[in-house]
C-alpha cells in the first residue's frame, strides 16, 4: 500500500502533475463517449455498409498516423508540447462538433482525416509530457511505470462511467448529443492546457541525439515488439467494432447493454493498473507484456462463445487485465528506448495502435460480412496467438540487455 500511496501523494502535491491527472480524466471521458459507438454511428446512423465503414476508418486512421508522426517529431525538436497539445485540442473540439452535424460520408472522411487526425496526437503528447514532468520531480526511471500507470488509471476511470452515460445520451439526444459532449470535453482540455501547462522548448539532448524512426525499427527486438502490438491492436479494433453489433444483432441485446458492457472493464482496470504498475517497477516488463497477450487470447476465445448479453459482462474482466498491460506498462516500455525523445517514443506506441486500427478497420467489414460476428472473435484469438509468438521469439535478446537510449 505504501508503494502506491507515495506516488499518489507526489502526483497530488505538485500542481503540474495534478493538472495531468485532470487532463487524462477529460481525455478519457471524451474517448469513452464515442469510441464504443463508432461502428453503430457509421452503419446505423450514417448508413454505411460494413465494408464502407471499414474503408472510412482506414482512410482516417492512415491520415492520423501520418499527421501525428510529424507532429510528434516536431514536439521533440521544434515546438513545445503545450503548442502541440493546444493544436490537438482545438481540432478535437472542431472535429467532433463536425461529427455531431455532418452525415455526408465524404465530408465525414475529410473531418475525420484532417481535424481528428490532428487531434489524435493529444494522447501521445499528454503521456510524453507526463513522463517529462515526473522526471523533473525526481522520479527514478525504474519507478516510472508505476507513475505512468496511475495516469493511465485515471484515463481508465473515465471509462467506468463514460460509455453508460454516452448510451443514455445517445438514446435521448441521438449521436449529435454524444459527439457534442465529446467536443465539449476537448474544449475543457484546451482551456486547461492554455491556463496551466507551461511552454517549454525541446531539450537540447533531443536535438543532439535524434534517431531516425526507421533506424529504431530496424532493431530486431524493438521491431518484434512493435509488430506484436500492431497485431494486438488489430484485434482490439475489430473487437471494439464487433462487440456492440454482436450484442445488438446476434445476442438480441439493447443499447443500454452495450453501454454496460463497456463500463464493466474500466472498473477492474483500476486495481489491475496499480498491481501491474507495481510489478513492472520491480523488474523487466517483457514477461508482463507476454502475460497481457495470453489474457487477450483467452478474452477473444471466450467472447466467441457467449450466448446472451449478460455473459459478456464477466468476460470483460479479462479485457480490463489486458488493457492494464498493453495500454499502461507498454507506454513506459517504448519510452525507455528513446529517453530524450518521449514524444517520438510514445508515438511509436500510438502508431502501433493506429496501424493495427487501420488493418482492423480494413479487415473487419469483409470478415463480419463473410463469417459473422462470432467468427471475428475467433480470428482475433488466432492473431493474438501470432503476437504472442513474436514476443516469445524476441524475449531472450530483450531481457538479456538493458533498453538502449536509441
Amino acid at each position: 500500500m505504501q508503494r502506491v500511496l507515495v506516488p499518489a501523494r507526489t502526483l497530488l502535491a505538485h500542481r503540474d502533475l495534478t493538472v495531468i491527472l485532470v487532463c487524462n480524466l477529460l481525455l478519457g471521458l471524451a474517448f469513452s463517449f464515442v469510441a464504443p459507438f463508432y461502428s453503430m454511428f457509421g452503419t446505423l446512423e450514417v448508413g454505411m455498409s460494413n465494408w464502407t465503414f471499414g474503408i472510412f476508418m482506414t482512410i482516417t486512421s492512415v491520415a492520423g498516423i501520418v499527421i501525428s508522426t510529424v507532429l510528434a517529431r516536431w514536439s521533440d525538436t521544434r515546438y513545445s508540447r503545450r503548442a502541440i497539445l493546444l493544436l490537438g485540442c482545438t481540432f478535437g473540439t472542431a472535429g467532433y462538433a463536425g461529427f455531431a452535424f455532418v452525415r455526408s460520408v465524404l465530408w465525414l472522411t475529410v473531418i475525420g482525416s484532417v481535424a481528428l487526425g490532428i487531434a489524435s496526437v493529444t494522447f501521445s503528447q499528454l503521456f510524453a509530457y507526463a513522463r517529462e514532468a515526473i522526471g523533473r520531480h525526481g522520479v527514478p526511471d525504474e519507478e516510472a511505470p508505476l507513475y505512468m500507470n496511475i495516469y493511465r488509471l485515471v484515463l481508465s476511470l473515465a471509462w467506468t462511467v463514460g460509455p453508460a452515460i454516452a448510451a443514455w445520451v445517445m438514446i435521448r439526444y441521438s449521436f449529435r448529443g454524444t459527439f457534442l459532449i465529446c467536443a465539449s470535453f476537448f474544449f475543457l482540455l484546451l482551456l486547461i492546457v492554455w491556463l496551466y501547462v507551461p511552454s517549454r522548448p525541446p531539450v537540447p539532448e533531443a536535438l543532439r541525439d535524434r534517431v531516425p524512426l526507421a533506424r529504431l525499427l530496424r532493431r530486431p527486438d524493438l521491431l518484434c515488439y512493435f509488430s506484436a502490438f500492431v497485431l494486438v491492436f488489430v484485434c482490439v479494433t475489430m473487437g471494439m467494432m464487433n462487440l456492440p453489433l454482436m450484442i445488438l444483432q446476434t445476442l438480441g441485446g439493447s443499447q443500454e447493454q452495450v453501454g454496460i458492457a463497456y463500463s464493466v472493464a474500466p472498473v477492474f482496470e483500476l486495481p489491475f493498473m496499480v498491481i501491474f504498475g507495481l510489478l513492472a517497477s520491480t523488474g523487466r516488463p517483457g514477461p508482463l507484456i507476454r502475460l497481457g497477450v495470453i489474457i487477450a487470447i483467452a478474452y477473444y476465445a471466450l467472447l466467441s462463445q457467449v450466448k446472451v448479453p449478460w455473459q459478456v459482462y464477466p468476460v470483460q474482466i479479462l479485457s480490463a487485465a489486458m488493457v492494464a498491460i498493453v495500454s499502461g506498462i507498454a507506454i513506459t516500455f517504448f519510452q525507455s528506448y528513446i529517453p530524450n525523445q518521449p514524444g517520438t517514443a510514445t508515438n511509436i506506441y500510438t502508431n502501433a495502435n493506429r496501424i493495427g486500427s487501420t488493418v482492423g478497420y480494413l479487415c473487419y467489414g469483409s470478415l463480419v460480412t463473410s463469417l459473422g460476428h462470432r467468427a471475428v472473435f475467433l480470428v482475433c484469438t488466432g492473431v493474438c496467438a501470432a503476437a504472442f509468438l513474436l514476443l516469445w521469439l524476441s524475449r531472450e535478446k530483450h531481457e538479456s540487455e538493458a533498453p538502449a537510449g536509441g
